[in-house]
């Protein structure tokens, strides 16, 4: 095997990435800037040596702890709990959420093998335990795993004197009734909101 078609062979073991598209990256690299191609090896290389997560919130970060979790215009007594690091930037995308968050690492999924051992869960709760937390968002995905995780969290967290909430799901802003499928429509009658003026 030469050098191009292994580059093709590791790119297409990225996420979402297929031969094809794997084939593409590199031509591109090939035919790139050389210092763009460096720069982008160096970065790759640098990224496991520099990357770390963040030993309070569990969030990928070059320092620790991570900006988010040291700014104190953040109100760190509203704590978002995702399922991972890649979760929190959506969220900050809105420009909605001023808290702070809590990366679970994963979701329970006994069927492969993931317990609560597996993830950050007693992180969460020393963290509820010892710091003033006033609201524990739960912004795990609406998957059987991630509703089994997010009813698991709310059992453990009832002791504790602090709100629990859980995103909202349903028809999506300009989405039609005809295309939503079931399960969807269900989540939306549940979640409804007084709409009176």
């Amino acid at each position: 095997m030469n050098t191009l078609d292994a580059l093709i062979g590791n790119l297409s073991r990225l996420p979402g990435i297929g031969k094809k598209s794997a084939a593409r990256m590199a031509y591109y690299l090939l035919k790139a800037d050389p210092g763009f191609a460096e720069k982008l090896g160096c970065q790759i290389t640098e990224l496991r040596a520099k990357v770390k997560t963040c030993s309070l919130c569990g969030g990928y970060t070059d320092s620790d702890p991570c900006e988010l979790c040291q700014d104190p215009r953040r109100d760190h007594g509203l704590v978002c709990v995702v399922e991972q690091a890649q979760d929190v930037q959506p969220i900050l995308q809105t420009n909605e959420y001023p808290g702070v968050f809590h990366v679970l690492q994963g979701v329970l999924s006994p069927l492969e093998g993931v317990g609560p051992e597996n993830l950050t869960i007693n992180k969460l709760i020393q963290r509820v335990r010892d710091e003033k937390i006033r609201e524990v968002i739960l912004a795990t995905n609406p998957t059987v795993e991630g509703d089994t995780t997010a009813l698991y969290l709310v059992k453990l967290l009832k002791e504790y004197p602090v709100k629990i909430t859980r995103l909202a799901s349903g028809i999506p802003v300009g989405g039609d009734l005809e295309f939503a499928d079931r399960l969807t429509l269900a989540r939306s009658l549940k979640g409804r909101t007084d709409f009176s003026l």
